[in-house]
């Protein structure tokens, strides 16, 4: 099985005819996923890669039956368009955009919050969610995703996630779902709210998690794991960023050291004390799997 999308999964792209929405758009029909409609105001009623291109996401929902949405907007149109898909309750909403402001960003949790919507925001600055040989909807590449299996991955880092992948494949097992949460300091969905997922999912036996310096995230998630006393799966963790400075954002507006606390080495101390499996190396990943399951 796999977590939120599968090979059913209608996902509509919200910048389709834009460069970066016209070439990921391709990749994600390459790989299989069902991309039943694009939106770009303005450009409603013209086809492209096949399909069908709306002015609005109501219109664009209302004729495809799309539920999904991806978004490839320029960083200061991004929320509006996260906005916009929220207000038509779409049940997924990935967002690649990467710089949207903060102020934006509180606006969009906000607006999650207070109409208490159902819908599961995945990003901003992320690379998405992947389930192999089911659907992609986002930026993961189609190479390192080719075999499925039983290893779920979470993770901060899209690039890390590509090669946590590649490291379990390596070693004979394959990915039930990826998914990258996003490296800014507000984002949609957490470390916490995907383990839950995964623990749920019958088919997902490990789960992989990939942090960063900076925040909490990592470490909320491995209190509530060892609090929770039924279905409780290994999680194998790598926390990256273990030289960095206090102070200095590294690679991601979230991975930055506020707190002693979110260092990478306090980090790896508490998730270890709370069971996680912990690997200095991502290169260690693959091999700590095989230990784990068999």
């Amino acid at each position: 099985m796999s977590i939120l999308i599968d090979k059913n999964t209608k996902v509509i792209v919200q910048g389709l005819t834009g460069k970066e929405g016209l070439f990921h758009t391709e990749q994600m029909i390459n790989y299989g996923t069902s991309i039943v409609g694009g939106v770009t105001p303005g450009k409603g009623g013209k086809i492209y890669l096949g399909v069908p291109i709306f002015n609005t996401v109501e219109e664009a929902v209302k004729k495809t039956g799309g539920y999904v949405s991806v978004i490839f907007v320029p960083s200061y149109f991004a929320s509006d368009a996260i906005l916009e898909s929220i207000s038509m309750n779409m049940k997924i909403i990935v967002c690649i955009t990467e710089g949207i402001p903060v102020s934006d960003m509180i606006k969009v949790k906000n607006f999650l919050l207070t109409n208490k919507k159902s819908t599961r925001l995945i990003g901003p600055n992320c690379p998405g969610i992947i389930s192999p040989k089911e659907s992609k909807v986002g930026i993961m590449p189609n190479s390192v995703f080719k075999k499925k299996g039983r290893v779920g991955i979470i993770s901060r880092s899209g690039t890390l996630t590509y090669e946590a992948a590649d490291q379990i494949v390596k070693n004979g097992h394959g990915i039930s779902t990826a998914m990258g949460i996003g490296g800014d300091t507000i984002i949609g969905m957490n470390i916490r709210e995907v383990m839950e997922l995964f623990l749920e999912d019958i088919e997902t036996e490990c789960i992989v998690m990939i942090g960063e310096i900076g925040g909490r995230l990592e470490i909320e998630a491995s209190e509530w794991m060892k609090k929770i006393l039924k279905n409780k799966k290994p999680v194998i963790g790598f926390i990256a960023g273990q030289t960095a400075p206090k102070g200095r954002t590294m690679g991601h507006a979230g991975a930055i050291i506020e707190k002693k606390i979110e260092t990478a080495q306090s980090k790896m101390n508490i998730l270890r004390n709370n069971g996680i499996h912990i690997v200095k190396s991502l290169e260690d990943i693959g091999k700590t799997v095989s230990e784990i399951i068999h």
